[in-house]
């Protein structure tokens, strides 16, 4: 797999069967809301995550960061990733958080298109570059 194609009616139903594969494995005691993602990456592998809760709701990470954490400890490279999908058991498209449209700029090529779904496999697409204006990014920072 070299690419995703955001017009492939037949990826788009296997990305969205890996993100609910993925919401299996959610671990979401107190908001009772599982979410799955999983990444795609140029060579064919799939990568899943879930949302992990904790009483202490900040140390809550996201099906996303979870996904893009294990991409990254897994050794894909940025550009080796194709295409991040989400999807949620609730009403709405599955959109990202702030926290983890930002870490999506460090570890996600700008290209790479976040398909977000709904409940019912419809879904959203949107790349990494447009997914937050005035997005942070390490240009921004100085070296001294």
């Amino acid at each position: 797999m070299d690419k995703f194609l955001v017009d492939d009616q037949k990826a788009l139903k296997e990305l969205y069967s890996d993100c609910l594969q993925a919401m299996k494995k959610s671990y979401s005691p107190y908001s009772k809301t599982a979410v799955g993602a999983c990444i795609w990456t140029k060579d064919g592998k799939k990568i899943y995550g879930a949302n992990i809760e904790n009483a202490s709701y900040g140390l809550t990470v996201c099906a996303e960061r979870t996904a893009m954490f294990s991409a990254h400890l897994d050794g894909v490279k940025k550009e080796d990733q194709i295409v991040l999908g989400i999807a949620a058991d609730f009403t709405g498209y599955a959109y990202p958080c702030g926290a983890c449209r930002q870490v999506m700029a460090e570890l996600l090529p700008f290209s790479c298109p976040v398909v977000m779904f709904d409940p019912k496999g419809n879904y959203k697409i949107i790349n990494v570059g447009e997914i937050m204006p005035g997005i942070f990014t390490k240009d921004d920072l100085k070296n001294l």
